[in-house]
């Protein structure tokens, strides 16, 4: 079987890279993108002058305006930003229709049948980078290999403004000294088990047979075992469905108890049903959940399969989660898990197919 040509995307610093681009007079200041100090917002990305001073995305505003206090911080556009994948995403798509969305600033493309650029998906990716930056003035980097897992690996290797490329000779090699914590799918607490074991990259893991990693991490085990060697058979999967729909806000003074959350809930759950109305038809709310982050950045979601999705059900589902920390809440959020009947009927069709 030939081997696959795998591309990621991935814009670099993309909130904050849109708002440098259209407004010349943040060039070279450090900039981000996020929510107001006095409103205890939080950074949504920065640019590199930015993370020079040690400011980094989830950071709350008032640490980073310590750590950079000539820090721009500008409040979200989103539909600049919307307005600006769409255009990114009309460029991949003139390389091929098999393109998987991570977000609005990131996508992994498979060009195994594109004949544009002699079919060459090292000539592809660097085509695209130098029409988004010449038709938008934004920078994409890109990584590219024969799978999902080391083009998304690759696309960081040399950023900003990068491209690395893995060929299928050179997986090998290139995986051997790869750390595992860069591998899909390891956090801390397994980064944390491996290296208990002595384990802290791939050559290491490799000494250990598929059995072993079994026992010791379960249905992950078999995973790790294929990471390490460089294989990942996951396709650029197309079509991506919504698995939930939520609402959450967080509020500029603490809610001190329970009475004050409940109190909330009536305006959230207002805008989650109007959310809910631009569904597409082939979604089906099913269970109610509730989520509430407590002023020590703790956070709880608790949800029940069955209950009717209406205000005393939400009410009875805010007040468990509050019990589980009895503490000031800083965040409340409402949501939906949701149905989706279409990829259902695929299913089942795949089911009684010959």
């Amino acid at each position: 079987m030939s081997s696959r040509k795998i591309i990621h995307i991935d814009a670099d610093c993309f909130y904050a890279a849109i708002e440098v681009r259209d407004d010349p007079r943040l060039q070279g200041r450090a900039v981000a993108v996020g929510g107001s100090a006095d409103r205890r917002g939080v950074i949504a990305t920065c640019n590199y002058e930015a993370r020079s001073w040690g400011v980094h995305s989830a950071m709350p505003t008032a640490r980073a305006l310590k750590l950079c206090p000539d820090l721009e911080i500008i409040k979200p556009r989103m539909d600049a930003y919307k307005a600006a994948s769409r255009e990114i995403h009309s460029i991949l798509h003139d390389y091929t229709d098999c393109i998987e969305p991570l977000s609005l600033d990131e996508a992994f493309l498979d060009v195994t049948d594109c004949a544009l650029c002699s079919g060459s998906g090292t000539l592809i990716a660097k085509e695209i980078r130098s029409r988004v930056w010449q038709e938008l003035r934004l920078v994409v980097s890109a990584g590219v290999a024969p799978n999902k897992f080391l083009a998304k690996i690759a696309s960081d290797w040399r950023k900003p403004n990068g491209l690395f490329v893995i060929t299928p000779d050179e997986v090998d090699d290139f995986v051997l000294g790869l750390p595992v914590k860069k591998l899909h799918g390891v956090g801390k607490v397994t980064a944390a088990k491996l290296a208990r074991m002595g384990i802290t990259d791939c050559a290491h893991l490799r000494e250990h047979s598929l059995l072993a990693l079994s026992k010791a991490f379960g249905s992950f085990g078999e995973r790790l075992w294929s990471l390490a060697r460089g294989i990942d058979e996951r396709p650029v999967q197309p079509f991506s469905r919504r698995q939930s729909l939520s609402v959450e806000t967080t509020f500029d003074q603490d809610l001190p108890d329970l009475t004050a959350c409940q109190a909330q809930l009536p305006a959230l759950l207002k805008e989650l049903v109007r959310r809910q109305a631009r569904l597409d038809a082939d979604y089906r709310p099913e269970k109610p959940f509730v989520k509430v982050k407590f002023h020590d950045f703790t956070q709880t979601t608790i949800e029940q399969a069955g209950a009717p999705l209406d205000l005393d059900s939400y009410r009875l589902l805010l007040s468990a989660a509050f019990m589980r920390g009895n503490k000031p809440v800083r965040l409340l959020g409402v949501g939906v898990r949701l149905h989706d009947q279409q990829q259902q009927a695929a299913v089942q069709l795949e089911l009684f197919s010959p």
